[in-house]
């Protein structure tokens, strides 16, 4: 009873995200989901038998905590993930903290244009759940075959892209907690899609659509329906490393004592920050791509004395 109430939450969760006519859907998304996940987590404790109610000790008896109502009080979906025995891995975890947080946010302001800035984190949300319903109870429970994809009707050009990438409708107060909330996390919470899902896409040169993950067809500004017009994309989640993945990695090439602030003194030196290719900030963070990986290793090859 208690996971067939969880997945019609969520189910309700998405239909509502996905529903174009509703504009309060991230703070709906939350609301609801977070309902899904509390009787999923209570679901799996009372399978294993946990006691999930709050109590406290009279001598050697339990005397049950109790609402107006008279009836039991459940954890809620906080006490459920910090319990030792959540089956929730750490990067889920964090998800659902931060997607609390927000939602404590929203019990006492509604803040606007949130949902550009937490997409990520919803649709994390939403792989994640699927994946334990189906791991915990079952295949049959898994609500991948029930939802279709959101399809919008209109089309995104680039300036467009660029507004969404930096939301000015985010307030500041906004903006910082998401940096202040992400500081505070390890980056073994952070680094994986299981706490934000994202996806790049990169033009892919090529004539055959069959060396592509989508074939896009674009429509041209001006009203224009050329064939030429015609896309191919390749869609694709661009590896990003942390900077003491990056050391890490020198060491056990052969250069020991390529340190952190090695790492540091060297993205100074060639102001790497500053250029796209090689890294990007996210919540605060900065994480490296693979181009920068070589510009670290030929730098260790060219001072190998210094570093070996």
């Amino acid at each position: 009873m208690l996971v067939s109430k969880s997945r019609e939450s969520m189910m309700a969760a998405v239909q509502i995200y996905n529903n174009p006519l509703i504009t309060f859907k991230s703070e709906s998304f939350i609301i609801l989901s977070n309902i899904a996940w509390t009787y999923l987590l209570h679901a799996y404790y009372r399978s294993k038998n946990i006691d999930y109610r709050y109590f406290s000790m009279q001598g050697c008896k339990k005397k049950y905590d109790k609402t107006k109502a008279k009836n039991f009080k459940y954890w809620e979906l906080e006490r459920c993930i910090n319990c030792d025995c959540c089956p929730l891995d750490l990067q889920t975890r964090a998800n659902l903290k931060f997607l609390i947080t927000i939602r404590h946010e929203i019990e006492h302001h509604i803040p606007p244009g949130i949902d550009d800035a937490i997409k990520g984190k919803i649709q994390a949300s939403c792989i994640n759940y699927n994946y334990y319903v189906k791991k915990l109870f079952g295949d049959s429970f898994g609500i991948d075959n029930e939802l279709g994809m959101s399809i919008q009707f209109s089309e995104i050009t680039p300036t467009q892209v660029e507004q969404l990438s930096n939301n000015d409708q985010l307030p500041k107060y906004m903006r910082n907690f998401i940096v202040e909330f992400e500081s505070g996390l390890s980056d073994d919470e952070v680094s994986g899609s299981r706490y934000e899902y994202k996806i790049v896409y990169e033009a892919y040169c090529s004539s055959r659509k069959s060396d592509c993950d989508k074939v896009i067809q674009f429509k041209k500004c001006d009203g224009s329906e050329s064939p030429n017009e015609i896309i191919h994309i390749k869609e694709i989640e661009k590896k990003k490393y942390f900077p003491k993945e990056i050391v890490k990695m020198m060491n056990n090439i052969g250069y020991p004592k390529f340190t952190m602030n090695s790492f540091i003194t060297l993205w100074k030196e060639k102001n790497a920050r500053i250029d796209p290719q090689y890294a990007v900030c996210l919540g605060g963070r900065w994480f490296w791509y693979e181009l920068w990986i070589n510009v670290v290793k030929n730098h260790c090859e060219v001072n190998k004395d210094e570093f070996g």
